[in-house]
């Protein structure tokens, strides 16, 4: 009768602490396999308290893998103090010949700095050199930096650029601005939907001795996916001139890259350009198609 009465004081237990079916179930079945050799008194209690004892042995080793787990976590993720770099650089060129004698080289490479949790500065340049029936046709310069501060979906951008083109007779344009963005869509894999609008102060000085001073509103729309090997980078860039709104500029820039190594790429690349207002002479659009090999550290 009193062995009975230990095994309901041990099922009784076993239930407050909220165990699940499964050892509720077991619990029983221990007493009864010591049931013969049972002694009277406080042991039924002793015994009773084993599942008590097991489950907080349980607690405790799963208490440890989860502190164990987010502390190897938190040493993979960027940390409020730290400093990462990041590097990548793109060779691609163009030959075509028949109708049209034509032969194309491009360079871009990108230094991307990253301060803590909320801070980036990207600096890229690029070079594109291209002759068309022997004759030097693009000579064009591009480097610019956008820094940038990131908190949840917003951002807020500056900007400062630098361009020598000798397709548009452009000896020098200097460009400064700043404005906010928004993420409609961004995840840890780095895909992400923006757009951002910037305000623009831009000095151009053209071949010739021309110069102009303008404003300009920029507004960018940046699309970035990847899918297992292939990863896409398009950007829509349109810059109307703020006091005439028939001056602007429009640039579209895509990207399609197959990785076939963790750093290595081949890449394809689509750019056009449009100028409402050049030089005379000058072409007001320009499209370039190229292919080439891509590096990049992560």
């Amino acid at each position: 009768m009193r062995a009975r009465q230990g095994t309901e004081v041990a099922e009784s237990t076993t239930y407050e602490l909220g165990m699940g079916a499964d050892h509720r179930r077991s619990a029983p079945a221990k007493l009864r396999q010591v049931r013969p050799t049972a002694l009277p008194g406080p042991s039924y209690l002793c015994r009773s308290q084993r599942p008590r004892g097991l489950a907080f042995m349980t607690f405790r080793t799963l208490l440890g893998s989860a502190m164990v787990l987010g502390a190897f976590h938190s040493a993979r993720a960027q940390q409020a103090d730290t400093t990462l770099i990041r590097y990548s650089g793109q060779l691609a060129g163009q030959y075509s010949a028949g109708g049209v004698n034509r032969t194309l080289f491009s360079t871009t490479h990108s230094l991307t700095l990253l301060r803590g949790l909320h801070f980036g500065a990207p600096v890229t340049g690029s070079f594109l050199f291209g002759k068309q029936e022997r004759l030097l046709k693009e000579r064009e310069w591009l480097f610019n930096t956008t820094p940038y501060y990131w908190k949840g979906r917003f951002r807020f951008y500056g900007i400062g650029g630098y361009e020598r083109s000798n397709l548009r007779g452009i000896d020098n344009r200097f460009q400064l601005g700043l404005g906010p963005g928004w993420a409609f869509y961004s995840d840890s894999l780095g895909r992400e939907v923006a757009v951002s609008n910037l305000f623009i102060r831009e000095a151009t000085y053209f071949q010739g001795g021309t110069e102009r001073l303008v404003s300009r509103s920029s507004t960018r729309l940046k699309v970035v996916y990847s899918y297992r090997v292939f990863s896409l980078n398009a950007t829509t860039l349109y810059q109307p001139n703020l006091a005439n709104a028939a001056d602007y500029r429009a640039t579209q820039l895509t990207s399609l890259a197959l990785r076939f190594s963790p750093r290595f790429a081949i890449t394809g690349t689509y750019t056009y350009t449009f100028e409402s207002r050049v030089l005379e002479g000058k072409p007001t659009d320009n499209t370039n198609v190229t292919l080439g090999v891509a590096f990049s550290t992560k």
